[in-house]
């Protein structure tokens, strides 16, 4: 799925597919404009995409040192770029890693 597909989904109002990583399920409903949901979703995970999620949705949410704890626990660094874009970096590279295992499947 590419990042257009996926964004086409998330417009159309269809329902999260719970076959999703949790980390990109988070990402959905933060999407949705449902933060405290995406929140829900990552605050228990202890995988490393998760914690780059929740870094993003209290980075989001103006809470920049609690971001800055999720970024360091991700092992990614603190973005540059808005948060429309930080999404979409994310999203990417989490879809990335959704094909690249579809791919060894199939």
């Amino acid at each position: 799925m590419t990042l257009e597909e996926f964004k086409q989904l998330i417009e159309q109002g269809r329902k999260c597919p719970e076959s999703l990583p949790k980390a990109l399920q988070a990402l959905w409903y933060d999407k949705k404009g449902e933060w405290n949901t995406a929140h829900e979703i990552v605050q228990n995970a202890n995988d490393a995409d998760s914690a780059w999620v929740h870094a993003y949705l209290h980075r989001k949410e103006g809470d920049l040192s609690n971001a800055r704890y999720w970024y360091r626990r991700s092992s990614q660094p603190e973005p540059t770029v808005g948060l429309n874009q930080e999404w979409e970096q994310i999203t990417s590279s989490l879809l990335s890693k959704v094909n690249q295992v579809w791919m060894q499947m199939n």
